[in-house]
């Protein structure tokens, strides 16, 4: 845009330098624009299946040096051998890169059915478009809960209010107008402008979209900083795993290197030896894994209405122990129902109903269930009310009010929370008529407030003040009001929703409800839903604990009440760094903070825009019972990807240190580097179809997270027991029948292969491997590696690998070591798992 400081711009300008109408653009325009200007992103989208998708499979630094060592051998015309090494290298790649294109492609569809959108006039029209389609020149039509789609300029505003935290830091709600601010005015003061990251709290607006992208305020800020998503419990699992490998490739890589060099072995030979062990150890499929694992679990997870956004928070959801929820919806019917208006004394009254009607009929602030259970328990003709002003509800002040004039009386209506409604009233009237003073019947009211509660029902307070002629109202004239009666609301428990709780405590997720309702229907609704007895802390006792305080008791407090919005990030952080990985299911405007802060955020396909975009998973029905299927999903997905890191580092571990140790002692390489890489390829694919394996029922009753010292005792025990079973295949081989060096590689080649794919049947499941039944592409997958091994040997292949045929001696001789191999393994796998059990008691 040319006019850099469009706020200080009469609109009639702007409209003209962005050449568009108070009636918005054409589609044919704005797609022109969308081709200028871009996407509306802050980030450029990562084009998955680009050359960058297919570079990314060589970036492993390992990789890297083995290309080059390659090329190095070409260059000393040792071709052949090199032209072999380079073949495997990138065949590896293509396949991981085949199983991650496939993976982004199935997740670009899932992200497509929870697509924020945003209303925008196109074509004299009001039509809904993607907010990444959104142009300079648009005109969009906002209302609360609507996130601001880039920097706009107010054309019209009613009773405008918008959060700005996550661009000033303004704790609360701004207001906001049309008009002309001047050229210097601060961002947090421009009070024309909307900025994008921003949202709506209450209020409508129809505005311009000035700046898109990366050119407005908030993409500014993002390319300063650089931001990133917040590195989930997962991604800080996979880390720590990387330093684990790391450390163990780096020890063997230079002591072997060091050891063959000590040999006066050729050089460029000991260091190709050496990396291909290192390549060989480094579980390279890794991110492939991961990628079509969590791919596999989204799509898994969307057949029961669970869209993941964020593919990492999928094994979040699956380590999840505590989820923190709100009650309206999620616990509860969700539908908000009027059971009575009374007044002071408990009666139902006519003129309370009324009152209650014309609030809530003149309301344009946002949308809510108080309002619409209002308006639909019964209609009143109210044309000759008129309506004069509105000072919209926010969660300061938990009070909307309404000025509307009748004949010649301007009568300012209020509703909202009992005790905000209470503690501005003076006077309270009577059902005759008479008005009393506030402090004679203040206890009357509460007790029938807190009785009411106290079975669940939902008390708001409401109230009324004359104010003669006066046209406008602000929150001061919220002040000497007369308090006239009650609305009680009832939203009855799910049916299924005690059988749902039930059912996560039985997998080992803790609910802990987070409410603004009072203790007393929060406690009420708790003991319905089958929180018995449960320990409850308020709002405002949080505001008096310490963060340390609440460190010690959030764990065992199961209901928060009377809860402000930016209190729920605040619980949210103390059950993190009270060890627990924390979900939390939110879809409104005061819950994005939240959203935000949890490790793993749940919304539905319902919710404000805000809330939308800030959940990691989308559930596409608002029911808790999805979320149950959603960690079935997570743990299966978790539980894949640990059968990888457990097939991988153990075989790989176990195969590397026995190649070390054969170097010490024997005159040749125990295998050529091209043949290492052969042996490393070949199991990696019973390996890739890991992610759509069967899981057995324990691995998923429980959360799982990633366990360092766990994994490390796994690729010790079992790696040695590989190496075991390799030195007794290295004295088969030389001992008893003398083989020569091909016959010595060859053999120990197939054993090797052999009994890595085997042993992915019996390290997959705690269950004995013949109680347990793998998946079907598994099974074949194993069985076709295991028949293409045996038979390489006797095939032109093995001349191009330096292979020699093998005898039925040989054959015979392999065979019983592996099924002696796999019959130790199995042994050695009850024993490691029942002195865990043992520990862990």
């Amino acid at each position: 845009m040319k006019n850099p400081s469009f706020w200080n711009t009469p609109v009639t300008q702007i409209l003209q330098e962005l050449q568009t109408t108070p009636q918005g653009l054409s589609n044919a325009e704005a797609a022109r624009r969308l081709a200028v200007y871009g996407a509306n992103r802050i980030k450029a989208k990562r084009e998955s299946g680009t050359l960058a998708l297919l570079m990314g499979q060589f970036r492993s630094p390992l990789i890297l040096i083995l290309i080059f060592a390659a090329f190095l051998s070409i260059f000393l015309h040792d071709r052949t051998d090199a032209l072999i090494i380079l073949t495997i290298v990138v065949v590896s790649g293509l396949l991981g890169f085949w199983q991650e294109r496939g993976a982004d492609n199935a997740v670009e569809k899932l992200l497509s059915i929870v697509q924020i959108q945003v209303t925008a006039r196109r074509d004299g029209k009001t039509v809904e478009v993607p907010v990444e389609e959104v142009v300079p020149g648009d005109i969009v039509e906002l209302s609360a809960g609507s996130g601001v789609p880039g920097d706009c300029l107010i054309l019209e505003s009613r009773d405008l209010f918008v959060d700005e935290a996550s661009l000033t830091g303004e704790t609360y709600p701004v207001e906001k107008n049309p008009g002309v601010t001047a050229a210097d005015t601060p961002l947090a003061q421009r009070g024309n402008v909307l900025y994008m990251g921003t949202h709506v709290v209450s209020g409508t607006a129809v505005a311009l979209v000035a700046r898109t992208g990366i050119s407005t305020e908030f993409g500014q800020v993002s390319s300063r900083l650089s931001l990133r998503p917040q590195e989930t419990e997962f991604e800080r699992g996979v880390r720590r795993f990387g330093y684990l490998l790391m450390e163990v490739t780096l020890i063997l890589l230079v002591g072997i290197f060091a050891i063959n060099v000590y040999q006066h072995r050729p050089v460029l030979e000991a260091f190709m030896f050496s990396l291909a062990l290192a390549v060989g150890l480094t579980p390279q499929l890794l991110p492939a894994i991961i990628s079509v694992n969590l791919a596999h679990g989204a799509k898994r997870m969307a057949r029961d209405k669970v869209i993941v956004k964020r593919l990492a928070s999928i094994e979040n959801l699956g380590s999840m122990n505590v989820l923190c929820s709100d009650k309206t919806g999620t616990l509860t019917e969700g539908v908000v129902r009027l059971y009575r208006a009374l007044d002071i004394d408990g009666a139902d009254s006519e003129r309370v109903l009324l009152y209650a009607y014309i609030n809530s009929m003149f309301e344009t602030g946002f949308t809510n269930p108080i309002d619409e259970a209002i308006r639909s328990h019964r209609q009143f003709d109210i044309s000759s009310y008129r309506k004069l002003d509105e000072y919209p509800y926010d969660f300061v002040r938990k009070r909307l009010s309404v000025l509307a004039s009748y004949g010649d009386r301007h009568l300012m209506l209020t509703k909202g929370a009992l005790t905000n409604v209470l503690s501005a009233c003076s006077t309270a009237e009577k059902p005759d008529g008479t008005v009393v003073d506030v402090g004679g019947v203040r206890q009357q009211i509460v007790d029938y407030f807190e009785d009411q509660s106290s079975q669940g029902y939902r008390v708001l307070g409401l109230a009324y003040r004359d104010l003669g002629t006066e046209s406008a109202i602000t929150k001061i004239d919220e002040d000497q009001m007369t308090f006239f009666g009650f609305l009680v609301f009832f939203d009855p428990p799910k049916q299924s929703v005690t059988e749902t709780i039930r059912s996560l405590a039985d997998m080992g997720v803790t609910l802990k409800m987070i409410t603004g309702d009072n203790r007393l229907v929060a406690r009420s609704v708790g003991q319905q839903v089958g929180i018995s007895d449960p320990e409850i802390l308020t709002g405002p006792e949080l505001r008096e604990m310490s963060d340390e305080a609440l460190l010690m008791r959030v764990n065992r407090t199961h209901i928060f009440a009377e809860v402000e919005p930016n209190q729920k990030e605040r619980i949210l952080l103390a059950a993190k760094k009270a060890g627990n990985v924390v979900g939390y299911m939110g879809d409104g405007i005061n819950d994005a903070s939240a959203l935000h802060a949890a490790d793993v955020s749940i919304s539905v396909e319902g919710a404000v825009d805000v809330a939308k975009e800030a959940a990691d998973i989308v559930l596409l029905e608002k029911d808790l019972a999805a979320i149950i299927s959603g960690v079935r999903g997570g743990r299966t997905t978790f539980a894949n990807t640990m059968k990888y890191v457990f097939m991988a580092t153990s075989a790989n571990f176990g195969n590397m240190f026995s190649m070390a140790g054969a170097s010490l002692f024997l005159p040749f390489l125990p295998l050529l580097p091209q043949q290492i890489l052969l042996t490393n390829l070949l199991t990696d694919f019973p390996e890739m179809t890991i992610a759509g394996d069967s899981v057995d029922p324990e691995m998923v009753a429980q959360p799982r997270r990633w366990d360092i010292g766990f994994i490390r005792k796994f690729m010790v025990t079992f790696g040695l027991l590989s190496s075991v079973f390799d030195f007794l295949t290295f004295g088969a081989l030389l001992f008893l029948l003398k083989a020569g060096t091909e016959q010595f590689r060859t053999g120990w080649f197939v054993e090797s292969v052999v009994s890595a794919c085997l042993i992915v049947l019996v390290v997959r499941s705690r269950r004995p491997f013949f109680r347990t039944m793998p998946s079907r592409y598994l099974l074949v997958a194993t069985h076709v590696i295991v028949g293409l091994t045996v038979l390489i040997p006797f095939t032109p292949l093995a001349e191009v690998f330096k292979f020699t045929s093998l005898s039925l001696e040989y054959l015979l001789l392999l065979l019983a070591i592996v099924v002696l191999y796999i019959l130790t393994a199995e042994l050695t796998k009850v024993l490691f798992y029942r002195r865990l059990k043992a520990q862990q008691e």
